[in-house]
């Protein structure tokens, strides 16, 4: 008997919990009545009476908190949000490739120096070439698309890997005839790299992504990217 009443008592309240309410017979222990009593999760409104989702007023960008100050932030600084954008990415593309590939342990003067080139040249000359662009070859069509990422990858990105490692070179201290050594050794094989990943990263950048978020959506990409940058602008 004191199991059976245990397992009615656990009953109602687990049916009260769910916004059920049980009503006992007059009778006495019998079938729970269940009356009609709306659960606040059946409601048309969830987000306005439950804890469980994000009140959009109070959390600025919805449910990702900050991603409204950071889209208006590219708005009114586009330049400046860019360069950091691009500072956070290249110094977590070469962080990760220094503890998981390299083995470790860290180089601070490399590290920095990656990230700084991310916050000087990355970010903002991204940002002026996807600029041009969009300007020169507006629409998101076929021919558009597949244009600029011609561009992208035929002209851009042999210019971009040649700073690069002009870059690191003058970094380093080395001679120009040592930077103009490394830039016909390597070159070739860092546009290789490039080739068989951002094709198809650019084909959904130009089809989908809007020019204020392009940057955005690049770093995003190439922080495993970096990792083999950083790796080959290392190599000796």
């Amino acid at each position: 008997m004191k199991l059976f009443t245990t397992i009615i008592l656990s009953s109602c309240l687990a049916t009260q919990a769910f916004g059920v309410k049980p009503v006992i017979s007059k009778k006495g222990l019998g079938k729970p009545a269940l009356v009609t009593h709306k659960s606040p999760l059946r409601q048309k409104n969830v987000a306005d009476v439950s804890p469980l989702f994000r009140d959009p007023t109070i959390t600025r960008g919805g449910a990702i908190p900050g991603l409204q100050a950071y889209s208006d932030a590219l708005d009114s600084k586009p330049i400046t949000m860019k360069a950091l954008t691009s500072l956070v990415g290249w110094f977590l593309g070469d962080l990760l490739a220094q503890i998981f590939i390299a083995g470790g342990p860290i180089d601070y003067k490399r590290l920095a120096s990656l990230s700084f080139f991310g916050f000087i040249y990355h970010g903002p000359s991204g940002h002026y070439f996807y600029n041009f662009l969009d300007k020169q070859i507006p629409g998101t069509d076929a021919i558009p698309v597949f244009s600029k990422v011609a561009i992208d990858q035929l002209v851009w990105c042999p210019l971009f890997m040649s700073v690069f490692f002009t870059y690191l070179g003058l970094v380093n201290g080395d001679s120009l005839s040592v930077i103009g050594s490394k830039i016909k050794n390597d070159l070739l094989t860092a546009c290789q790299g490039s080739w068989k990943v951002w094709p198809i990263v650019h084909l959904i950048n130009f089809k989908f992504v809007s020019n204020k978020w392009r940057i955005p959506y690049i770093n995003a990409i190439q922080i495993a990217f970096n990792m083999f940058l950083s790796l080959l602008g290392s190599k000796k």
